[in-house]
Order: structure tokens, then sequence, then C-alpha cells
């Protein structure tokens, strides 16, 4: 009788520690150590640690980066379906402040679309693992363009994704219409790429971008929806603690370990 009591015990707490692990929420990694306090790598570790894990990051178009994971997943940014190049991604995420960000009829052999904006006038909630990263938001309110309350802030409408994978913090601000409060920087944590957009009038202008690039300090800067904003502009506001670097390839490899020692804007071709 006590044996067989052990076992059906057994059994119910193999049943319920998957159920409850389950329950756990999903952990940034990027917040912990924008908390955690500096700590150094002794020399020896880091000679015979493993070759860091690459992510590719290639320039599609306006706001679409394709990021590519060590673990094959492919993320597209700001998807609207017209800026490709290879194949599908895995994951899209999209802003509704234009058309040329999302479309509501996004290829249906993408298995993953994440919103940047929630139903019935709430924020969007992304948290969510696919593969090798671990995907999260920031809400942000974005400009009515049409209609009704045209010109007025609309709570939430718009997100910041941000993609954690191989040791990195990927931000995406998206099409971003305001200045960031502490909220939303304590909310996005550490950054080591950024990728901004420089238009100066559709989103916001260049001195409000310049100022939150300044704030975040990431070791890479990836401009973006930028049309005919110049360059020598942009470098100017964000200030000479940053230097440009100008590539003639659409694609960046990039590890924890390859990060630039000094913050770095990066333009590679067809931004």
């Amino acid at each position: 009788m006590l044996r067989s009591s052990a076992v059906a015990l057994a059994l119910l707490g193999s049943l319920i520690v998957p159920a409850a692990a389950q329950q756990q929420p999903l952990r940034s990694e990027c917040l912990a150590m924008a908390n955690a306090p500096p700590r150094a790598t002794p020399v020896s570790l880091h000679r015979t640690a493993a070759k860091a894990e690459e992510v590719a990051i290639t320039y599609v178009g306006h706001s679409t980066y394709y990021i590519d994971t060590p673990g094959g997943v492919r993320i597209g940014t700001d998807f609207n379906g017209a800026y490709r190049t290879g194949r599908l991604p895995d994951v899209v995420t999209m802003n509704r402040a234009h058309s040329t960000h999302y479309t509501l009829f996004p290829d249906p052999k993408i298995p993953h679309v994440l919103h940047g904006w929630g139903e019935n006038g709430q924020a969007a909630h992304v948290s969510t693992r696919v593969g090798d990263v671990y995907i999260r938001n920031v809400p942000t309110d974005i400009r009515r363009y049409y209609g009704e309350g045209s010109g007025a802030m609309l709570k939430d409408g718009n997100s910041i994704f941000i993609f954690e994978v191989a040791g990195l913090c990927i931000g995406h601000l998206g099409h971003l219409h305001h200045k960031l409060d502490e909220t939303h920087f304590a909310a996005i944590g550490r950054l080591d790429i950024v990728m901004v957009p420089i238009d100066g009038t559709y989103t916001m202008s260049l001195d409000g971008v310049s100022d939150i690039t300044r704030r975040l300090r990431s070791s890479i800067v990836l401009p973006m929806h930028r049309f005919a904003t110049p360059l020598d502009e942009f470098m100017r506001l964000i200030g000479q603690q940053f230097t440009i670097d100008q590539r003639s390839e659409r694609t960046l490899k990039i590890s924890r370990e390859t990060l630039p020692g000094t913050p770095t804007v990066i333009i590679l071709e067809g931004v």
C-alpha cells in the first residue's frame, strides 16, 4: 500500500513540475545586465572561450531589417511585405503608424506575426521566445494622421521591439513619434545595437532622436527610415563620441565579442 502511494505521488509530481515550469515568466537578460554592476571577465577564461555565435543583420528597405540568429530564426522588423530578400522571415514585427510599416495580410507561411499595437485601445504586450531569440516590446504613442483627431497622440499605438539573442540586446525603435521618459528607458534596459529612424519629420525631429541615441549609448547604431536626411547632420547632432562606419554591403555580422569599443554608427548599403 505504501509503495503504491509513493508511486502515485511521484507520478503526480512529474505532472506538476512541468506545468509549474511553463507558468514561469520569461526573463529578460538585457534588463538584468542593465541593472547589474560591471563584472570583469578573467583573462584566462576569455582566451579559452569558444568562438562566439554571430548574428547577421541585413538592411532590406525603409525600416525593415532582417535579423538572422545563430539558431536559424529569421526576423523581419516593421514588415509590410514589400521589402524582402531571400527566404521568408519566421517572425515579423509591425508598427501601425503607416502602411509602409505593417500589413494586415502577411504571407500565411510566416508562423509568428507580432503587432506593436493592441486591440480596443490596449497596449500590446509581447514576451515570447522563438528558437534561440527572446522578443519583447515597449509600447510608445503615435500621432493620428487621418480622420477625427488628426494630429493628436494615440496612446500605446506602436512599440519598440527588443530582440535578445546570442548575448546581444538588439532594439528597433520603430516609427517613434515622441521623446522617451525614464519609464521607457527602464523598460528598454541595455541595448548593444539600436535601429534608429532618422527622417527628421515623419517620426520625430533629428534633435529628438539624437537625444535618445546619445542616452541609449549603444555600441552600434543602425539608421533607417532615412529618406534624404544628410548623414553629416545626424552625426553632428549625436556628438563626437560616435564614430561613423559606412559599408558597401547590406549585411552586418556581429557577436557580443566583436562589438566596437567606441559607439559606432554603421551605414549599410541602401540606407
